[in-house]
């Protein structure tokens, strides 16, 4: 069953409602620059509220250059399980992190899958995929709204288990699953109300596009 993660959650009602629509990851984002910054401390009461209501989700951070003392710390702090490196980290850095992290890459329009790719590939698991997949924009580190080279993509699940991410909303998310089957899809400003809130109504859909294909 693909897997889906609601990124960018930062407040508990919109984790609630994301866990009652079916998520089955919740992402916070701890780059600087994002309209999704979470606060340590509300995203740590975040957590732990859920913990208590025993939700059955992975919390995973995201995280753009940061040095892996800070990443370690910032997990630690917040309870999460899992480190997106969202920047320009290398393929070292996941070695450190072990099997806590995986690497987002951004994609651009092409046939095929440059051999770079390969080494920020980690093993995959039930909870975790072997990379994300995200669209290629100048200067920006996710939640662009712009739609990821899915060719491309296609290509690469066939080798990995990858997250799509890139541009995906309710009315795309359905096609992007099936032409490239991806590990997992990923989401923030496809379900958003405005930058950094989440609108209920499209959780629930978008959730209910990717189901009805399983």
């Amino acid at each position: 069953m693909t897997k889906i993660k609601i990124c960018g959650i930062t407040n508990l009602n919109d984790a609630l409602a994301a866990i009652d629509a079916g998520a089955d990851l919740l992402g916070f984002n701890f780059y600087p620059k994002s309209p999704r910054l979470i606060d340590l401390g509300i995203c740590r009461g975040i957590t732990s509220k859920l913990r208590n209501r025993s939700a059955n989700v992975i919390f995973v951070g995201v995280f753009v250059n940061l040095p892996v003392a800070e990443i370690h710390a910032v997990m630690e702090t917040c309870g999460l399980e899992l480190a997106q490196l969202h920047g320009d980290e290398p393929p070292a850095m996941l070695a450190e992190l072990g099997d806590r992290a995986f690497k987002a890459i951004r994609l651009s329009a092409s046939t095929s899958v440059p051999a770079s790719v390969y080494p920020f590939c980690r093993r995959p698991s039930v909870d975790r995929p072997a990379l994300l997949v995200d669209a290629a924009v100048k200067g920006v580190y996710g939640g662009s709204g712009v739609v990821a080279d899915w060719l491309a993509a296609a290509e690469l699940a066939k080798q990995i288990p990858l997250l799509l991410a890139g541009g995906l909303t309710p009315d795309n998310v359905a096609e992007a699953v099936r032409r490239v089957q991806p590990w997992g899809v990923d989401v923030a400003s496809g379900v958003e109300a405005s930058p950094g809130v989440k609108d209920p109504g499209k959780m629930k859909r978008f959730v209910a596009e990717v189901r009805k294909i399983q």
